[in-house]
């Protein structure tokens, strides 16, 4: 009888996931393209991958663009925010902001990943930033052969398409699972693109070591928390989690009954994903990784990481402080206030002592984490859109500058030691023009970006009542002018050495790379109130 019930009655039990498709479709597009991307590392020929593989990245990238463009157009950033996906993924105002900035930052940074016109050719074939054969030990004859045969690791677009793929789901996450497993989507494929440098190899291996212990670190952290925060409220979605804080929970789990409330798993849970969160963003005293992964990776992917996944970690950030504990806010909020100051002022003054130029820019980054946390704590709606205006200034801003770093050169490849770059602007006045335009953003001065972002979060946080964090914001940004300056002194006003470095003449890939870069950090800064509207009007969470 038992089993004549049962077939009768087979499709009832189980029910069908509900998938809004079209909502997904950004991030079903590029993790679409990074599937193809493997097949035509399998099926294409040798020669045609390179343009292949380009070809496909920028065009999955800006196809999923135009998918947010439309989604937003379509009201899901304000009037039709919902969630959706089962309750996995938020489709609100702030997902779709940053989603837009991580995938015009990407196609950008491709175009770096792209360039092959900046070294020497060998053996008549065109060589770009990455190993020509990431599998060979520095130095080896498998590695000399494969030069010698033109071997390029076009492989890296479709890992960089894969991580782009976890941070569009990063910031939009609605449950805590659904965050671990972005964090993990584009964690990893960035753990392998900073081994791949083709000069100073043993330095870019050393580099992707240390981010890979580093970072398996923080993904433990953050899953203890996960396990710790589910003990206390019996969920991972984010609305649950934030009826349980406060107190208005419904349907308990009587299994659960027990542990739930529990305040102790509450605070040790969310101070655990909180550290998970602040590596990510470089945050002080969490930044250990910055300055040697930003040095020893590949410098395209240095340019794209110090923007894109600063983005996404933001994202994630705001929402789970916002979303999930605003019940919390007099417990994390000191503690944010403390990591905040920390990261500003740690980051300014170590990087005044600082000689090479990517460690330079990697310590103006944890600085800038600082200020954009300024703006987190502020917990007000302005915070939010003040969030979201910095960090669309500060990626193309990023990108630009290190897309500059890759065509300052000598005979053992980028010439990154400050002592080379005297007299740049004397010997290639157009280069360094445009990396002090990129220094003076970073620096926060008037008619640039910089300035503009960095008076919203520092309004934001002045309102928010943290009046006292933007006297700390703006003595450290003082701190900070003074290396910009410095730089910018020793480009245009020191004699340049007779065997200093060239600039190389780069293709248009990285040409238009550094024009966007310095047209964004000029119309951000001449005329900023549109963009600071468009992030106003997607400062709205749906909970």
């Amino acid at each position: 009888m038992a089993l004549a019930a049962l077939a009768a009655d087979p499709v009832e039990r189980i029910p069908a996931p509900h998938i809004e498709y079209a909502q997904l479709s950004p991030t079903l597009i590029v993790v679409g393209a990074a599937i193809v991307g493997v097949l035509v590392e399998a099926f294409v020929p040798r020669r045609f991958r390179h343009y292949t593989q380009v070809f496909l990245a920028v065009a999955a990238l800006a196809s999923a663009f135009a998918a947010v463009v439309g989604l937003a157009a379509a009201g899901y950033g304000t009037t039709k925010a919902h969630v959706a996906a089962m309750g996995a993924i938020a489709v609100d105002g702030p997902a779709l902001f940053l989603q837009g900035t991580i995938l015009l930052a990407s196609i950008v940074a491709v175009f770096t990943f792209a360039e092959r016109r900046l070294d020497p050719r060998a053996h008549g074939n065109k060589v770009d930033s990455f190993a020509a054969q990431a599998a060979s030990v520095p130095g080896s004859e498998s590695e000399k052969a494969a030069v010698k045969a033109g071997f390029t690791t076009s492989e890296v677009f479709p890992l960089a398409l894969f991580a782009i793929a976890g941070m569009l789901v990063f910031p939009s996450a609605n449950d805590l699972l659904t965050l671990f497993v972005a964090l993990e989507v584009f964690s990893l494929p960035l753990y392998l693109l900073c081994a791949v440098a083709r000069r100073q190899r043993l330095m870019s291996q050393e580099a992707a070591v240390k981010y890979f212990l580093l970072g398996a670190f923080s993904s433990a952290f953050l899953l203890f928390g996960i396990a710790l925060m589910y003990g206390y409220a019996g969920t991972v979605t984010y609305a649950g989690i934030a009826d349980v804080v406060d107190g208005t929970a419904v349907n308990i789990d009587p299994a659960l009954a027990d542990t739930m409330g529990n305040d102790a798993l509450l605070l040790i849970g969310g101070a655990l994903i909180l550290t998970g969160l602040l590596f990510k963003v470089g945050a002080v005293p969490f930044h250990m990784w910055t300055p040697d992964v930003y040095q020893g990776a590949p410098t395209p992917v240095t340019g794209f990481m110090a923007a894109a996944t600063k983005v996404a970690a933001f994202g994630a950030l705001l929402r789970l402080l916002y979303v999930v504990l605003p019940g919390l806010r007099w417990d994390w909020r000191p503690v944010m206030w403390g990591v905040a100051i920390v990261t500003m002022l740690a980051g300014a003054v170590i990087a005044v002592t600082q000689t090479d130029v990517k460690r330079l820019l990697a310590y103006s980054s944890i600085a800038h984490a600082g200020f954009i946390l300024a703006g987190v704590i502020a917990t007000t709606p302005e915070g939010i859109s003040s969030v979201l205006f910095y960090l669309g200034a500060y990626s193309f801003v990023t990108i630009g500058a290190f897309a500059v770093v890759t065509l300052v050169r000598d005979a053992g490849g980028e010439a990154t030691h400050l002592s080379k770059w005297a007299g740049l602007g004397r010997r290639s006045p157009l280069a360094a023009a445009v990396f002090a335009v990129f220094l003076l953003a970073f620096a926060g001065i008037p008619l640039t970006s910089g300035f503009a972002g960095k008076f919203a979060v520092f309004k934001a946080a002045a309102e928010g009542g943290a009046g006292a964090l933007v006297v700390v914001g703006v003595i450290s940004s003082a701190i900070a002018a003074f290396f910009y300056i410095r730089v910018i002194v020793l480009m245009f006003f020191s004699e340049p050495k007779a065997d200093g470095p060239t600039v190389a003449v780069p293709s248009p890939l990285t040409m238009s790379a550094i024009a966007v870069g310095v047209a964004v950090t000029l119309v951000l800064g001449l005329a900023p109130q549109y963009f600071l509207d468009l992030a106003s009007q997607a400062s709205v969470f749906v909970r």
